[in-house]
């Protein structure tokens, strides 16, 4: 059994792809990071925070948290990032997704307005849960990319010290 530490269906979907012979359940619980992440360090931080929380019965528990982080040389000064935290109850194994960049006037909102980037873009998709949808990454690439596949780099990057633990031993 994996728990998932959100009800965030794309997020479940994506843990369910990457571990398809386990059962996975999704649970709510909160991030301890700020709504909108401005830091990988806070990114990452959430994905654990999630882990941690939710592992209760299972073999593995699952946070992953999306959010932004300056990076030096990008239009907007920033690229979002989408970290993945797997739980065992001993050890954390941590893996990222592909960055990308949102368009800099909604980053710029988000930075400026302290709101989070689904509120930034709303006046362009008309769609406020566009995160349980497509995920912006997927209006962004219309369709070629959804937050689901997006979400699922993440949880395989992470699930490769669990494939090769003798490789990672501490």
């Amino acid at each position: 059994m994996i728990r998932v530490a959100s009800l965030n269906t794309n997020k479940i979907d994506a843990v369910r792809e990457v571990f398809n012979s386990y059962g996975v359940t999704g649970i709510a619980c909160r991030s301890g990071v700020r709504e909108q992440p401005m830091s990988l360090d806070e990114i990452i931080t959430g994905a654990i925070t999630r882990a941690r929380s939710v592992f209760v019965d299972c073999e593995y528990s699952v946070g992953i948290e999306d959010g932004i982080s300056q990076v030096e040389g990008t239009g907007s000064g920033y690229l979002n990032f989408c970290a993945c935290a797997i739980f065992d109850g001993k050890r954390i194994f941590i893996g990222l997704g592909p960055a990308f960049e949102y368009p800099p006037e909604c980053t710029r909102r988000v930075v400026d307005e302290e709101i989070t980037i689904s509120e930034a873009f709303v006046p362009l998709t008309d769609k406020p849960g566009i995160g349980y949808e497509e995920g912006i990454i997927g209006w962004l690439t219309q369709g070629r990319i959804t937050r689901k596949d997006y979400t699922k780099h993440a949880v395989e990057m992470a699930k490769i010290q669990i494939d090769n633990k003798g490789l990672y031993e501490i």
